[in-house]
């Protein structure tokens, strides 16, 4: 398997393992499902896929609650089904990255239930951050939880601890050593097992402001990734980081780690990707953006040249399992073809969402009973959550549960998803999974840098290389560039490019 910074421009396709496929019959997907559906992503044309965690959990925030890192919860399977996973996608040339979740464990973590019971001022406890009332019976700051409500919970001996997540996932004290040593084994630990990589969940968070300040400002999930804030994107964290990129260069086949980081600006988010630190950060700006032609021509070039001033490659994301599904984002399917196109011709890595390749929306009327993320309980039902966009994949049009699970059990409901069935996609010429197919296999040909093109208004139009790509946002058809159409993400009437449709051209 060639490894030449094989992650500078590869594709790589996000598995939320519960929900792609189920090997066993019980509902929950799983690594020997994984293993199974693997032929299909070679198929698609991936050069890699990200699993979301695996690892010993009480699934109280969908596994990124890690009571143990070094063990796959029997939910998903065992060590050597991961083996097993990991040797048959190293053998269909598919790299495989895992998640990492070094800003909290699980409360039911060994190391916690050792600090609950050691008391306040214990060695135990300083590998958390558990601290006194700042006054009789308040929080020791305003800290507000990203899932809602305050991000302390007492203790029955009066200490609080600090969990930015859900009460069961108190944040680790970074500035403890045995809380560095032991991720430092951890990842060797996955190293020596044979993965590629790391997703580092919370990339930005760790290290906390001296002092732990309060805030001053409610509603502070509105001020991520705009305004700095105590407890996210602090400076310590980029040592961290350059211990960590010394231990994955010690490894052969160049291994690599991608951030999970939100920071007020693309120039702190870079920091991140210096040569000496990780190797890639998610690009939300991209993510977040409106389909809008100044927005996503603004974005993109903070993005380029931030990424450029420290010589990283820029990545780009539609969809993940935190945010609705972009098909829903955008309000039409036309647009979602059309963004996909946009994404996988420009220069770097892209970052697919599993099911995106089959144009699945989000899933709106799941019943309240259903729900398990922790941001609708912690909202009181106010905010749906995430699971919508986590409903299991399709993968056999009249099958039971479409082919995730042989029973018929999926731990989630699945809506009527007879046409999104990747059964009901495959060579079919006009469907999403062939669009993908065929985007995927032409991108590996691409090269060079992005450069922007004369357009009419509310057009992008750059080439890169031999390749012109043009996608037209406006509201009414535009003259279709010359050049031999490679690929369109819709039909091109009268030699015009209609509105919300992508075109590449050589």
């Amino acid at each position: 398997m060639p490894s030449s910074h094989w992650w500078r421009t590869a594709a790589i396709y996000e598995i939320y393992v519960r929900s792609f496929a189920d090997g066993n019959g019980d509902g929950e997907g799983d690594l020997i499902g994984l293993r199974e559906r693997l032929p299909y992503l070679r198929e698609l044309g991936v050069d890699a896929i990200w699993l979301t965690p695996f690892y010993r959990s009480p699934m109280v925030d969908g596994g990124y609650d890690v009571a143990d890192y070094r063990d796959v919860d029997p939910l998903f399977g065992t060590l050597a089904d991961f083996d097993a996973m990991l040797a048959a996608a190293h053998a269909l040339d598919i790299r495989v990255i895992v998640d990492i979740v070094p800003n909290h464990t699980s409360s039911q973590h060994a190391w916690f239930a050792e600090a609950l019971a050691a008391g306040p001022g214990s060695l135990a406890r300083d590998r958390y951050i558990f601290r006194p009332s700042s006054s009789p019976g308040e929080p020791p700051n305003d800290w507000e939880s990203i899932f809602g409500g305050r991000a302390w919970t007492r203790t029955p001996d009066g200490e609080w601890y600090l969990h930015l997540f859900d009460p069961g996932q108190p944040d680790l004290n970074w500035d403890n050593a045995d809380v560095r040593a032991e991720f430092e084994s951890v990842l060797r630990f996955w190293l020596d097992r044979g993965v590629d990589g790391f997703r580092v969940d919370v990339a930005h968070g760790m290290v906390k402001a001296a002092g732990l300040p309060s805030v001053g400002h409610p509603q502070q999930i509105g001020l991520l990734g705009r305004e700095p804030l105590p407890y996210f994107d602090q400076d310590g964290v980029h040592e961290i980081y350059r211990a960590w990129r010394k231990i994955l260069d010690s490894y052969p086949g160049d291994r690599m780690a991608v951030a999970e980081a939100w920071a007020s600006t693309p120039l702190r988010l870079a920091r991140y990707v210096a040569p000496d630190e990780l190797h890639q950060a998610f690009n939300f700006d991209f993510l977040a953006a409106p389909w809008s032609a100044a927005e996503l021509r603004s974005t993109i070039d903070a993005c380029v040249e931030a990424a450029d001033s420290v010589g990283a490659p820029t990545t780009w994301v539609l969809s993940n399992h935190d945010k609705a599904r972009h098909v829903t984002r955008f309000g039409s399917p036309e647009i979602a073809r059309a963004a996909a196109l946009l994404m996988l011709a420009l220069p770097g890595a892209a970052y697919l969402y599993q099911g995106e390749e089959l144009g699945l929306p989000e899933v709106l009327d799941l019943p309240d009973d259903a729900r398990q993320d922790p941001v609708w309980h912690r909202s009181g039902g106010t905010d749906p959550g995430r699971d919508g966009c986590r409903v299991p994949l399709p993968w056999t049009a009249g099958e039971p549960a479409y082919g995730f699970s042989t029973t018929g059990r999926s731990w989630l409901p699945q809506p009527d998803w007879s046409s999104f069935a990747a059964s009901a996609q495959q060579d079919v010429p006009s469907s999403f999974h062939s669009l993908y197919r065929e985007a995927l296999r032409l991108r590996r040909t691409f090269t060079g840098p992005l450069t922007w093109q004369e357009s009419p208004a509310d057009v992008l139009d750059f080439m890169r290389g031999g390749v012109r790509c043009v996608v037209n946002l406006s509201g009414a058809a535009v003259p279709l560039p010359l050049g031999s159409v490679v690929l369109a993400s819709g039909d091109l009437p009268d030699g015009t490019l209609p509105p919300d449709t992508a075109v590449w051209l050589h």
